[in-house]
């Protein structure tokens, strides 16, 4: 079954916005007050997402195999919440991602692919829900902006509209492995960081194997022992 995702906005008098909650991947991760969470990335390409007072909230860790690249997004418990996979022989970078721990099509979320030009040194990446997934509509999202200046943001379809913004601080410019993402209010920011851990993987495509051989036990290593930290 696809998923059917409905979403209004209104105005405010400022002209700022206003999204009615609606959830991608779950709507225990809709936050009513706009967010920010910091993302630190650990060797084996291993994430772990906290909110300012340093909860951890979500991790994302590599479980590749031999002909997909692929991520896992689990929350604070290490729960499975979605599996991210790359399309493989793809021309286009594209995730697929999915369900739990699924790789089945009827359980496939959204998927993520790369637009591809020539002397391209901005990312630009759409992203389609399930339910338009085979049809020519335009994208649901855009993600738009230069990983190797520590920003980008996620659009509303190919609008103007922002829902997520990261940004590398004044405060974290020499802290090479840490962002922080400001979310606006009643967004899915499993979602959001499920779209920070792909732009990563495209972005850097070796450095899993760079930092560890492949080691998916690696992974499981540099999560537990930042898990303390929320505890």
């Amino acid at each position: 079954m696809f998923l059917l995702l409905v979403f209004v906005m209104m105005a405010q008098p400022s002209g700022a916005p206003v999204f009615h909650p609606f959830s991608v991947i779950s709507p225990e991760f809709i936050a009513p007050e706009s967010l920010e969470i910091i993302v630190d990335k650990y060797p084996c390409r291993s994430l772990v997402i906290t909110d300012i007072n340093h909860k951890i909230l979500l991790k994302v860790k590599p479980c590749d195999t031999t002909f997909h690249r692929q991520r896992v997004l689990l929350d604070a418990n290490d729960k499975p919440i979605s599996m991210l996979r790359d399309k493989g022989m793809s021309m286009h970078s594209r995730w697929n991602v999915f369900k739990g721990e699924s790789k089945s099509n009827s359980d496939m979320i959204f998927s993520a692919s790369k637009e591809h030009a020539v002397f391209q040194f901005k990312i630009n990446i759409r992203v389609m829900l399930a339910n338009k997934m085979r049809s020519n509509e335009s994208c649901d999202f855009r993600i738009k902006g230069s990983w190797s200046k520590g920003n980008f943001t996620i659009y509303m379809g190919d609008s103007s509209t922002a829902i997520a913004e990261m940004s590398k601080p004044q405060a974290l410019k020499y802290a090479a492995d840490k962002f922080t993402v400001t979310i606006q209010p009643n967004m899915d920011y499993a979602f959001v960081v499920a779209l920070f851990a792909i732009v990563d993987a495209i972005e850097n495509p070796d450095e899993v194997k760079k930092g560890s051989g492949g080691s998916v036990g690696a992974a499981f290593d540099v999560l537990g022992a930042v898990g303390s930290l929320g505890n």
